[in-house]
């Protein structure tokens, strides 16, 4: 079992090559407590990814003007001659110095931090407290050490290097929807982490579902897939992170129609982990919002493929605690939907396939009229997959309709044509494929058949 609320989470990508990291603090209230043994609890999230070791590479290698900064007094000489003694040095020298001299270069760096304003000479020192920190932690209480009765040190000093010390999550979030939407892997995947850390936090949760566009960029990400299978995981984490928070997960599939799209994930993985992170990710949906995801997840056939992984051996038998959780409840919800609660939500997911309802004259007798309850709701979904690419769900929304028009009585007639339904079969008479043809005709004459 996954724990959304466990102190802290590493995301990091696995780094055999010294990445440089990025770490966030994502301690939170334990709200949704759970267990973890898929996860590691560490001291901070890291982020890690190529993308930021060559971004630190090219600051490292960009020479700084030190000495016209002091020539303007802005820095002072011994402080140039500090930075000539680590600058573009190699970690065993950067480690020989800061074992003797580390609390002044700390104080230093802070120091730097407060004065200078240029982004190329702040990047810069950034880099050099990232390569004295760099696998020693330890020198961390140096910066604390040398802000002694100096208020608002050690933090301050990194306010002042931007303008936008608060920054406003929202306005985060906006920005990272055109992250998300980058022709950069690596930019998408370095934003992915970011997620995986930052959705710790539940507010932060419903801030990014309710961001315009946000969802939609993440979701595409997901979507399209990755080759990289840690990428999958741990955007797959991240979704299961936005399942703790109730609204989301009434309305993640419904909006966006994530269900069949985890199922090909987990059968696709080659991991155990994404098959995990998927398994918990059904189960907070199953018990966030199951009167919102049951009926989709039978009809994405997950009630099978459950009963296939209860077969695999798991090294984690809270995973197989969860397996069982989601099958129960499928199996219940299985024996007690009607079958037309069965029709509609395949509708409700276009999923539309030929099940027993689709060819039932009973069925259509029966409930053909039920597909105008609610404002027409349902009948609206089946007009709009007149419009699907694929063929098989084109056929059989013609049938459909074709089975509406002769059961739903002498208003149907004019609630198919105010849709458009009534066109768009005539449109797709026309269609290249025989059978979307032989249903839209047939539908078209039940139509007619059923206004003379």
């Amino acid at each position: 079992m996954l724990s959304a609320e466990a102190p802290l989470v590493d995301t990091t990508v696995p780094d055999s090559n010294n990445n440089n990291v990025i770490t966030t603090d994502t301690a939170t209230p334990a709200t949704d407590t759970a267990t973890s043994s898929l996860i590691e609890d560490v001291t901070l999230t890291i982020i890690a990814h190529p993308y930021l070791d060559e971004l630190a590479d090219k600051i490292r290698n960009e020479p700084i003007p030190w000495q016209g900064y002091e020539r303007a007094g802005l820095i002072t000489a011994d402080e140039v001659a500090m930075i000539e003694h680590v600058d573009n040095k190699s970690p065993e020298e950067v480690t020989h110095v800061m074992s003797e001299h580390g609390l002044y270069y700390a104080g230093m760096y802070l120091d730097l931090m407060h004065k200078l304003a240029r982004v190329d000479a702040v990047q810069k020192v950034l880099v050099m407290i990232q390569d004295m920190i760099d696998e020693h932690d330890e020198r961390i209480k140096l910066f604390h050490q040398a802000s002694e009765g100096r208020p608002g040190y050690p933090f301050a000093p990194f306010h002042n290097s931007t303008k936008n010390r608060d920054i406003d999550i929202d306005d985060f979030f906006r920005w990272m929807t055109f992250q998300l939407q980058s022709r950069n892997p690596s930019l998408i995947e370095l934003n992915i982490q970011i997620l995986d850390a930052l959705f710790h936090i539940p507010a932060y949760r419903k801030s990014f579902w309710n961001t315009l566009h946000a969802m939609d960029s993440f979701i595409n990400v997901l979507k399209k897939g990755n080759s990289n299978p840690q990428v999958t995981y741990e955007a797959v984490f991240a979704l299961w992170l936005l399942t703790f928070d109730e609204e989301i997960a009434a309305n993640l599939n419904r909006k966006y129609d994530v269900i069949p799209m985890l199922v090909e994930i987990a059968k696709s993985a080659v991991k155990e982990k994404i098959i995990r992170v998927v398994v918990a990710t059904f189960k907070n949906l199953v018990e966030k919002a199951p009167k919102a995801n049951l009926s989709a997840m039978l009809v994405a056939k997950l009630l099978p493929f459950t009963e296939h992984l209860h077969t695999r051996k798991w090294s984690d038998q809270e995973v197989v605690n969860d397996i069982d959780l989601i099958q129960t409840e499928l199996q219940n919800n299985f024996q007690s939907l009607t079958t037309f609660e069965v029709y509609a939500s395949e509708l409700e997911t276009g999923k539309l396939e030929w099940s027993p309802p689709h060819q039932s004259e009973n069925f259509w007798q029966k409930n053909a009229v039920r597909l105008n309850e609610n404002d027409h709701q349902l009948l609206k979904m089946l007009a709009r997959l007149l419009s699907s690419n694929k063929t098989e769900i084109l056929a059989i929304a013609c049938h459909d309709v074709g089975q509406y028009a002769k059961y739903a009585g002498a208003d149907g007639k004019k609630y198919l044509h105010d849709l458009g339904a009534k066109q768009r079969v005539m449109e797709l008479m026309t269609h290249e494929d025989q059978e979307v043809r032989y249903y839209a005709l047939s539908a078209t004459q039940k139509y007619f058949a059923m206004s003379s």
